[in-house]
């Protein structure tokens, strides 16, 4: 069996692992950047880290004892993917600066031409291209006349020099709120523009003691323990709460939330404008201990009148008052619905991707697509993602998907697809569910919406999507 992996980040670095495990050497990473670690590798901005604990944000199968931080830099977690992908022999599988433009399934197999030609056929493809990778700018008019430098946060320039500056950032989510404290000291002003509140828990993160990583280097025992704890801890906690299996747990994230505000910003106009009309975990957790303390110092400044224009010299907002910039940060997130684009997927029988999920992304158990045989996504539609652990998804599904390479055979491979019946009842369970989610009871428009206005998100618990993915049941799909 020949198999196709797109991207080197986190997902495909666990997918070329799990292939090497079970026996499979013909296979190709295809990664369009130069280096591996997909959003860490791209995200670099200031105060980038995890709001995952670290002994969590790792691979079940490469512990690391000696993390920094209770919630790891970006880079370091950066480092940790380099080191992972060359311990278990992955670099002679993965083509860099390479980047799949078109998959066309000719009954045999799924030829592959790429950005240097063709690639020829591969008996499967596996999707790695992570959720959050294609960058989201504001439709804002003049956005172009800006004179001074302006860029996305995950396109921050390797020599971007901010000091002195006068420096905007656009949106409040948790990128901004990690730039934000992590450039004051270096800035003249800067000013962030606040279109809606956001929850924000607070997380005071810490070295990590020199003894206990001794400690977890003596004992692996004592690590896997609290992979496993942090695991439950967070999948119990908050990721039961936001689908409406804890209200208890929900509960007390919201009286965190609310106490972080209250005891740490004592001005109360500036407390109104950041205190939130919507339930907490409505939108995606935002955490930090640093952010109230930094939107409040003297070179800080809150916006929260709406944006009418930008113009050569800065920020025009709808009370008439040019804000004069430097720098304008576009912190404004990125598009979870991209999926697959721009690369054009042509599956049986002309099968257009793009145009099966012109409306809705749907798949059975987010990992297949009726009429796309043997094409697999880590990451796929209403995936758990969000406040969850990405990897911990990823290697779910990844062993889902071995299990369905299982079935096919490795020898003359045969060909695999979810059932067309099967897939729309799985989406129509999901839609039913979903209702029950705050994402949709807590009152707040987020970027769980799909263009069609359902929100795609996994609305079950954690527990649920890991016995749901432990194994195939054949039934499900058809095998030619």
């Amino acid at each position: 069996m020949r198999i196709a992996v797109i991207g080197a980040g986190a997902s495909g670095i666990a997918a070329g692992v799990n292939l090497l495990n079970a026996g499979y050497r013909d296979f190709e990473i295809f990664e369009k950047a130069e280096d591996v670690g997909g959003t860490w590798r791209d995200n670099v901005y200031p105060g980038v880290a995890c709001d995952v604990p670290s002994h969590l944000y790792r691979f079940s199968f490469a512990p690391k004892a000696d993390w920094t931080m209770e919630y790891a830099p970006g880079a370091e977690i950066h480092s940790y993917m380099s080191q992972v992908a060359a311990d278990k022999g992955l670099a002679s599988h993965i083509h860099f600066g390479v980047e799949i433009l078109r998959l066309e399934f000719d009954g045999a197999g799924w030829i592959v031409t790429t950005s240097r030609g063709g690639e020829g056929r591969f008996d499967a493809v596996i999707s790695a291209m992570g959720v959050l990778h294609k960058e989201v700018y504001p439709d804002i008019p003049g956005r172009d006349t800006f004179v001074g430098q302006s860029f996305h946060s995950s396109k921050w320039p390797v020599k971007a020099s901010l000091d002195g500056k006068r420096v905007a950032i656009i949106g409040t989510g948790s990128t901004a709120v990690q730039i934000l404290p992590a450039i004051l000291d270096q800035v003249k002003s800067a000013a962030m523009f606040m279109r809606t509140p956001q929850w924000v828990f607070p997380l005071v993160n810490k070295p990590i003691p020199e003894e206990k990583k001794a400690a977890f280097t003596r004992e692996p025992k004592r690590l896997s323990n609290l992979y496993a704890f942090l695991g439950e801890r967070l999948n119990r906690g908050l990721a039961a709460s936001v689908v409406g299996l804890n209200e208890e747990g929900l509960r007390e994230i919201r009286e965190a939330c609310e106490r972080n505000l209250q005891e740490n910003v004592a001005d109360l106009e500036l407390r109104e404008k950041l205190t939130p009309d919507y339930q907490v975990g409505c939108k995606r957790l935002v955490v930090s201990s640093a952010f109230y303390p930094a939107i409040q110092r003297e070179n800080a400044e809150l916006i929260t009148d709406g944006i009418a224009a930008i113009e050569p010299t800065g920020i025009r907002t709808e009370d008439g008052r040019l804000h004069a910039f430097d720098v304008i940060v576009y912190a404004t997130g990125f598009d979870p619905f991209n999926f697959h684009r721009p690369m054009k997927i042509i599956g049986r029988d002309g099968l257009d991707l793009d145009e099966v999920w012109s409306e809705s992304a749907q798949a059975l158990r987010s990992v297949m697509a009726p009429g796309f045989p043997n094409l697999f996504f880590i990451g796929g539609p209403n995936s758990p993602i969000g406040n969850f652990s990405f990897l911990l998804t990823a290697e779910t599904q990844i062993g889902y998907i071995m299990g369905l390479l299982a079935e096919i055979g490795r020898e003359s491979p045969g060909k695999i697809e979810p059932r067309a019946d099967v897939t729309e009842a799985y989406n129509r369970a999901i839609e039913v569910s979903i209702k029950n989610t705050i994402w949709v009871t807590g009152g707040c428009n987020s970027w769980y919406f799909d263009p069609s206005g359902k929100v795609a998100s996994w609305p079950w618990s954690y527990e649920r999507f890991e016995a749901d993915l432990r194994k195939p049941d054949k039934s499900e799909y058809i095998l030619s």
